[in-house]
């Protein structure tokens, strides 16, 4: 099953300038294994989006669809085919 994974500013060095990735996930279909995915084609991107437990870094934002997915179910977050997932890093600064 086919998502997009839409990629920020930031992190598209390491997806070679792409904006967006279409990744294949494998059913039952997760945020986690679509990362899962993603990390074997950038495994430079996966470090800077979850911890060495697979937890996702709490200062990054994963939306599927629109919706924050710590409000949903986290990594475990269902994926409905065609579903678009949204990364947003925070941004600090003073």
């Amino acid at each position: 099953m086919k998502v997009t994974v839409l990629i920020p500013g930031v992190l598209r060095g390491v997806t070679e300038g792409s904006s967006s990735v279409e990744v294949d996930v494998p059913e039952p279909a997760t945020l986690g294994t679509a990362l899962d995915v993603l990390a074997g084609t950038y495994p430079g991107l996966d470090r800077r989006l979850r911890d060495e437990r697979a937890a996702l870094r709490r200062y990054v934002n994963f939306y599927v669809n629109g919706e924050e997915c710590r409000a949903l179910a986290g990594p475990s977050t269902p994926l409905p085919a065609g579903a678009e997932i949204q990364i947003l890093p925070s941004v600090a600064g003073g």
